[in-house]
């Protein structure tokens, strides 16, 4: 049996990509599964498919940018399963990819909302429950543009930059009553935000080949490995995916 087993997940940005490989990842390991995206049709899709296959999830419609939202995926969370073990803040997006005076700055805050925010309110709505709880798990889907500028970036760095800050902060104020708070870099991987970066013909990473981007599924099982004791030696951190020791831990290919 797997380490993680019987224990409860939140996963937003559930629909597609790292959230949607993360969410079976976890459910083949005997984690309950809460997928949480906009996109109800997509998520409802994957979690029928989990429970197929004898896996124990559900689907539920979240804007991470609306706090209550997010509370209430908590709550069905402990409602269902009974505990909430595991957040995975997935949920970001990249586009409109924009050098800064030609950026939308409606469209910018929008990142801001979902990238930053988002994240703020997985936190905000996680930590009281698995206080009470005494343990639990969050993990932050970081990006090397938290210390990198990148053209036409500034939304994207600047969100992720800030979300590295809210790994470290969580950590701080929380570890010392169970909770492990995470980051991880996963550098670039085969989802469809890397097609909108490719069509965008902005910076050295629009022009990398689609052949170096890793699939989600191995992103999924650093998440996997994070929510167990593979965390301990990096807590209010970013753990990059590209370094050889990780991918070792977790049990991958070396780049």
């Amino acid at each position: 049996m797997s380490e993680l087993a019987g224990q409860a997940a939140i996963i937003t940005g559930a629909s597609r990509g790292i959230g949607a490989a993360a969410a079976r990842e976890l459910a083949g390991r005997g984690v309950s599964v809460v997928l949480a995206a906009r996109s109800s049709g997509d998520i409802s899709g994957i979690a029928d498919e989990i429970v197929a296959a004898g896996g124990k999830a559900l689907a539920w419609t979240c804007d991470v940018s609306r706090y209550y939202d997010v509370a209430d995926a908590v709550r069905i969370c402990r409602s269902e399963f009974g505990r909430l073990d595991i957040l995975l803040n997935n949920a970001g997006v990249i586009e409109p990819i924009a050098r800064i005076a030609e950026s939308d700055p409606q469209e910018w805050a929008k990142v801001v909302d979902i990238n930053l925010m988002g994240v703020y309110h997985g936190l905000r709505a996680a930590l009281p429950v698995m206080e009470e709880q005494g343990s639990g798990t969050i993990i932050n889907i970081s990006s090397g543009a938290a210390t990198s500028a990148l053209e036409g970036w500034s939304h994207y760095c600047a969100t992720k930059a800030a979300v590295l800050s809210l790994t470290m902060c969580a950590d701080k104020e929380y570890r010392d009553r169970g909770i492990r708070v995470v980051g991880l870099s996963p550098g670039t991987v085969a989802t469809g935000m890397q097609v909108a970066i490719k069509a965008s013909g902005v910076n050295p990473v629009s022009q990398l080949d689609p052949s170096v981007h890793i699939p989600a599924e191995w992103v999924a099982k650093a998440i996997a490995w994070l929510s167990g004791p593979g965390a301990d030696g990096h807590l209010g951190t970013d753990v990059l995916l590209r370094s050889a020791e990780v991918r070792e831990a977790v049990g991958l290919p070396q780049a």
